[in-house]
């Protein structure tokens, strides 16, 4: 196979080195804000109004903007530089005045729920704060499709540690005052939820200078061609806005569910029953999904940002962008199943030595790490359905993708609203999330197949079979070193599952990496170069 053909690997690899020190940046403001805040009211407060502006970059960001503009800027770029460098202007511009006006909408709204008492009574006040970050994610999310597509992707991975540095130090600057009485932690949390913005605004300098920094494009842009190009993203973009508007907010409905005793109270107005969740549900939640999502974004948001262009400028010509998704397919299996039999494994341990001391009791311990065995069951599913969702994108077929989702709506809230009101409670939400995975994926792939040519190939199960009997490996490394270390795992200290984990890790990972070697699997070879094969 070509270089071109297989060069997204190197720029996953780039990727997945930045995004692994951002992800540690996020683990370390996880860490900070769970040992001051702890499960607590407060903490579900500041996790709903956080998830605002993430539905932002998810449904604009990364979604339609992203999907709808990466193709049309990939092909123009190739063609007139100029005019797609204008195109790309005219965009944002329009993008940002769209955004800013919604933003701006909901500010009135929470505004008039202020003003008779409703704010602050629900818990909307930390929401109000941080909703203007998003027109400002959006934009980031924008300009780094605008360099993906230059093959610079660094510079977007890199943007969340500003985001995650200025939460930290936000948090720990405060501290002394808390401590000594002189700000209530309230009041703390108001403070770290403003510096947002801050992270905001040098996030979008930070962009700016990146793209700034690409050579000048030659030639003369055609004005024309690049309106009628961005109106024509712009049409393109919303129908897939409403599909992706119902999905993101069946997530909001989510957030709901597990804030509903902070944000309304402890039963059901109409119904007058105690409601099956407790306080802090949404903190825990937001806890255990971050863990899962370390991984997640280290390796399989990586690929499929870094197979997004190459399978854009593949669209028509189809054994070549069959090879590449297929590539994209075993790759995220390879990395997806082990990393799903590990988390399950060292679920405890990670949530103790993570977010584990002060605030954050044993308790919250086990009470985080049963949410996060419903997230990581699937965490395999989670990277191939990055992937496939991508492999829609670049085919211009955004809308086929949305509405296998938008389908997959009325199961999540209807499992949901189900799995809350049995011993899971709030862990169901966790595991409806999984087993949508699981569906996505199985519908996606199928559609794909019959689309671009088959894609579960006698090579492709191959692959598949190879991965499972490595994961087989990382299982049987780390239920060996449980078995040695007896009864120790048991212990609560963080300092003693710190013990515990830095052994079970290395006693998956090593048979893993060991028998893939010996083995010589071709995916180890695509993440690490060829050169791991050769040795």
């Amino acid at each position: 196979m070509s270089s071109e053909s297989s060069g997204f690997e190197k720029h996953a690899r780039t990727v997945t080195g930045l995004t692994v020190i951002s992800r540690m940046g996020g683990l370390l403001r996880d860490a900070t804000m769970s040992r001051v805040f702890g499960i607590s009211p407060l903490m579900d407060a500041f996790a709903f109004g956080f998830q605002v502006p993430n539905l932002f970059r998810r449904l604009f960001g990364e979604g339609v903007l992203s999907a709808a503009f990466l193709p049309e800027y990939a092909r123009l770029s190739d063609d007139d530089p100029a005019t797609a460098a204008l195109m790309a202007r005219l965009l944002v511009g329009r993008s940002i005045m769209l955004l800013s006006g919604i933003v701006l909408l909901i500010e009135l709204l929470l505004l008039f729920g202020a003003l008779d008492g409703f704010l602050e009574v629900r818990g909307l006040r930390l929401l109000a704060i941080m909703l203007p970050y998003a027109p400002m994610v959006c934009l980031v999310a924008l300009m780094g499709a605008m360099l993906q597509a230059h093959g610079r992707f660094g510079p977007t991975a890199a943007a969340p540690i500003i985001m995650n540095l200025f939460f930290v130090v936000s948090t720990l600057l405060l501290l002394p005052l808390v401590s000594s009485g002189r700000l209530s932690s309230e009041a703390q949390i108001s403070w770290v939820a403003a510096s947002l913005l801050l992270a905001g605004l040098i996030q979008v300098f930070w962009s700016w200078r990146a793209l700034r920094a690409l050579p000048t494009p030659p030639g003369v842009a055609d004005r024309a061609v690049a309106r009628s190009t961005s109106f024509k993203v712009i049409r393109s973009g919303l129908p897939m806005a409403l599909g992706l508007g119902v999905l993101q907010f069946n997530t909001l409905l989510d957030g709901i569910i597990a804030s509903w005793p902070t944000l309304v109270g402890p039963t059901i107005p109409i119904l007058d029953i105690a409601y099956p969740l407790k306080e802090g549900s949404m903190a825990a939640l937001g806890f255990a999904s971050r863990l899962y999502e370390f991984p997640l974004g280290v390796f399989g948001i990586a690929l499929a940002t870094a197979i997004f262009p190459q399978l854009s400028r593949e669209r028509d010509d189809r054994e070549r962008f069959n090879a590449t998704l297929k590539r994209g397919i075993r790759l995220s299996f390879f990395i997806g199943l082990p990393a799903t039999i590990g988390l399950l494994v060292v679920h405890r341990p990670l949530v103790a030595v993570v977010l584990q001391g002060d605030a954050f009791t044993p308790t919250d311990t086990a009470r985080t790490g049963f949410i996060l065995i419903g997230y990581a069951s699937a965490l395999w599913a989670y990277c191939a359905t990055h992937v496939l969702v991508r492999a829609f994108y670049a085919r211009g077929e955004a809308m086929t993708a949305v509405k296998v989702a938008v389908g997959l709506v009325a199961l999540n809230l209807t499992l949901n609203l189900i799995l809350i009101w049995t011993p899971l409670e709030v862990a169901g939400l966790a595991w409806s999330t999984a087993i949508c995975a699981v569906v996505q994926v199985l519908i996606l792939s199928g559609i794909l197949s019959a689309r671009t040519g088959r894609l579960f190939d006698p090579g492709l199960r191959r692959s598949l079979l190879r991965t499972i009997l490595l994961g087989l490996f990382v299982l049987g490394g780390c239920t060996g070193a449980q078995w040695l270390l007896g009864s120790f795992p048991d212990s609560g200290s963080p300092l003693n599952q710190l013990i515990v984990l830095s052994i079970l890790v290395p006693a998956g990972a090593v048979p893993f990496l060991i028998v893939a070697w010996w083995l010589r699997s071709p995916e180890m070879g695509w993440l690490l170069g060829d050169r791991f094969l050769r040795s």
